[in-house]
């Protein structure tokens, strides 16, 4: 399957709720061989559907446990918590410590309609949290403090592919998560 174009922090699409799937046809199978190609190329830990443009509740992963999908995905986490390094190809080469619970566990549906749970912990727990955050418009650095934040941001400003894309009519947005951040940002 083809390599998609990867789309930037300023992409609306990216602070947009995907829409949930609803039919598990080849076109979502498609869907998915994309994303995993893609990531690939990249290369990256886990791609989400909105990250190439399609607003639909569907993300990739593959870390040395190997890969995966997930489909309209739930998130069950546990109050233990973890910090650690965590960059996003939306955001190309910048990475910041960003808090996220120890343990995921994640319930959702395969690319052939089947009930799929994925329990992590660490890496893939902190996967499982990044790509569930983007299909509910939510960006990794929405999880940073206030201070973290604004770091973030002027390092953004600052990045020759965030003034590319601002050129192109692009401005950015952040949102705040809708989860319970269980003391893991403001």
């Amino acid at each position: 399957m083809p390599v998609q174009p990867i789309r930037f922090f300023g992409d609306p699409v990216l602070t947009t709720t995907a829409s949930l799937v609803s039919t598990f046809d080849k076109e979502l199978r498609n869907l998915v061989s994309d994303l995993l190609d893609t990531m690939h190329e990249a290369p990256g830990a886990g791609l989400a559907a909105p990250q190439i443009g399609v607003s639909l509740q569907v993300f990739v992963w593959d870390i040395e446990e190997g890969d995966g999908h997930l489909i309209n995905p739930s998130l069950e986490l546990s109050s233990d918590i973890q910090e650690g390094e965590e960059g996003c190809l939306s955001f190309p080469g910048l990475t910041y410590e960003t808090v996220r619970s120890l343990k995921a566990i994640a319930k959702g549906f395969n690319m052939f309609g089947e009930p799929v749970i994925v329990e992590g912990t660490e890496l893939l727990a902190r996967v499982l949290q990044h790509e569930t955050d983007h299909l509910n418009g939510i960006v990794f650095i929405d999880r940073l403090s206030t201070s973290e934040r604004k770091i973030a941001m002027a390092d953004i400003r600052n990045s020759d592919w965030f003034n590319e894309a601002i050129d192109l009519g692009s401005s950015p947005t952040v949102k705040f998560s809708p989860h319970s951040l269980k003391g893991m940002a403001l």
